[in-house]
């Protein structure tokens, strides 16, 4: 399936992010314990987070459609409450999400533009 151009560029973003967080985990170190208790490491991941979601928020429907195999919708809620909720999310939510999740979306979005 031929993905249009700006659904492209921002694919290649949020790649970006989820390498962003990658190097960050690198550089901070995989640790649950070190993640809660360091405020810029977490502002690192969770910034590239909010970025993830504010991008993913600007796929056409087209795309989100047809791409149903990532939670497009779970990932703007992700921003949302990371952007409007800060003091109230759950630091493990945040890192279940660096651990799990990005690796996951990271992958599917090096498939998509490799197939393009």
């Amino acid at each position: 399936m031929d993905i249009n151009k700006k659904d492209m560029r921002f694919i290649t973003h949020i790649l970006e992010y989820c390498e962003e967080v990658e190097q960050t985990v690198e550089r901070f170190g995989d640790s649950l314990e070190v993640f809660s208790s360091d405020k810029i490491y977490r502002n690192a991941v969770t910034m590239c987070i909010l970025q993830i979601g504010e991008l993913t928020g600007r796929l056409s429907d087209e795309f989100t459609n047809t791409h149903n195999q990532i939670p497009w919708r779970s990932i703007r809620a992700m921003r949302n409450i990371a952007a409007h909720a800060y003091v109230n999310i759950s630091i493990p939510d945040v890192w279940e999400t660096v651990v799990n999740d990005i690796p996951k979306l990271k992958s599917y979005c090096q498939n998509v533009l490799s197939e393009n």
